[in-house]
């Protein structure tokens, strides 16, 4: 069902209004007067899921972390999403194995090439080993034991049982409650999160946020130098032979993370001289995947700042979903037709979350239909046109095949149409833009 007018309008307000750029820093400032006037350190928090692939890299950082940043850091061992934070767990980890591989090396990282996912026993294993192991040492212990972990080296293991003991089940499930616990009550649900005095950090990709927050609280102890985890490159610079590759671009209309990325998507594309193939889907929510307040507040906050570090106009947000949604892709085959379907979503995707246009009303899509260079008038009389719903079910079904659920989404495939790279995120782009200039490096050697 869709949200009444008034919900409709006041969410919204409320979520620009809190994830404002002023919000957060008044948010920042008082966080750091109340931890001065406790006397407190600078605490971070890691919540780690020894089953999850990407907080098998985020723990390879924590040792690093803490010897250049003036804080304390704690360690948590949690159970991974639960409930409607996440619908498809195993498919979650599934991805995580796969990208957490793709993006190791970027960050200076290892992760075993292995295709084996942990067994279920080795994953029982570590935890009593991690449970039983002196709790201020876990930063350096969870590389070692996820090392062993990854390549189910069950020899390795049985060493590290032996050095360190290992606690009984109930033991185990006392402190992965209590490591839940504490994440659910900082409004959290993943593993591979960093906490800091109210805001979150996932895993090597947020990592640089956090650095940036301490080094602004004068707790880094060698400015200097550069980042430990800094944000990568997007680029395809000097890009000359790329032309074979076709890279489809999976979004939704109901999507932050699309809102911001997708004219950055689109003009990569051009830039590297690939062919660019956008196959919208409808949003995960109009899908009938849940999504709890936690999971969109921290999306949506998450967003904001990567906004802001991209440049990306974003925030004056009013909520799209539902039937502005159903609206805006009744036009699209039309407005494909008319060479301006890119133009339509990338129109709409600006109006809804740095306009704050009500693109529920006509008024509202009228302001996006013709900023996209088409005629209203005629625009009217596709409305409705429900020619859209087995398109986007068959880009649906296509991303799905692919083992990807959210968006955006990405598949990059060469002239011979072999997938080069499938992924999900806008924070991935940049390993696209990477697979660009590899593929196109190997081109220019073999003069294809």
């Amino acid at each position: 069902m869709d949200p009444s007018p008034l919900k409709r309008r006041v969410l919204s307000k409320l979520m620009t209004h809190v994830h404002s750029e002023s919000q957060v820093y008044k948010r920042r400032v008082k966080a750091e007067k109340a931890r001065r006037k406790d006397g407190r350190p600078h605490v971070v928090d890691y919540f780690h899921q020894v089953e999850d692939g990407y907080s098998h890299l985020a723990c390879q950082l924590l040792e690093r972390l803490a010897n250049r940043y003036d804080i304390e850091l704690r360690c948590h061992l949690v159970r991974g999403p639960e409930g409607n934070n996440a619908p498809d767990a195993a498919l979650l980890l599934r991805l995580a194995h796969y990208d957490a591989a793709l993006i190791a090396g970027e960050y200076g990282l290892v992760f075993p090439t292995t295709s084996e996912a942990p067994t279920e026993a080795n994953v029982t294993r570590a935890q009593a080993i991690l449970t039983s192991a002196p709790k201020d040492e876990l930063y350096r212990l969870l590389p070692q034991i996820g090392q062993a972990l990854w390549r189910n080296d069950e020899t390795e293991l049985a060493s590290l049982a032996s050095q360190y003991g290992e606690a009984t089940a109930s033991e185990v499930d006392a402190l992965l409650s209590a490591g839940t616990t504490l994440r659910s009550q900082l409004k959290h649900y993943s593993g591979a999160m960093f906490h800091y005095e109210g805001e979150w950090y996932w895993g090597v990709d947020r990592l640089h946020y956090l650095e940036s927050r301490l080094a602004d609280l004068a707790a880094d102890t060698a400015p200097n130098q550069p980042l430990i985890s800094p944000c990568p490159e997007v680029s395809v610079a000097d890009v000359e032979a790329a032309s074979d590759l076709t890279l489809e671009f999976f979004p939704s209309l109901r999507s932050p993370y699309t809102s911001i990325v997708f004219d950055e998507t689109v003009a990569l594309a051009k830039q590297a001289g690939v062919s660019l193939v956008v196959r919208p889907v409808l949003p995960m929510v109009m899908r009938g995947v849940p999504a709890t307040r936690e999971k969109g507040m921290y999306i949506f906050g998450d967003t904001a700042r990567e906004a802001r570090r991209r440049g990306v106009p974003y925030g004056n947000f009013f909520d799209p979903i539902g039937n502005p949604v159903r609206r805006c892709y009744s036009l699209y085959p039309w407005a494909d037709s008319q060479g301006k379907g890119t133009e339509l979503l990338s129109s709409f995707l600006h109006h809804a979350f740095a306009k704050g246009a009500n693109t529920n009303s006509n008024r509202g899509l009228r302001r996006v239909v013709e900023a996209a260079g088409l005629n209203w008038t005629e625009a009217k009389q596709h409305i409705g046109n429900p020619e859209w719903e087995d398109l986007l079910e068959e880009n649906r079904l296509s991303m799905y095949a692919s083992g990807l659920w959210g968006v955006p989404s990405y598949r990059l495939s060469d002239g011979e149409g072999i997938v080069k790279l499938e992924i999900w995120g806008q924070d991935r782009l940049w390993l696209v833009a990477s697979e660009i200039r590899r593929h196109a490096a190997q081109n220019a050697v073999s003069g294809n």
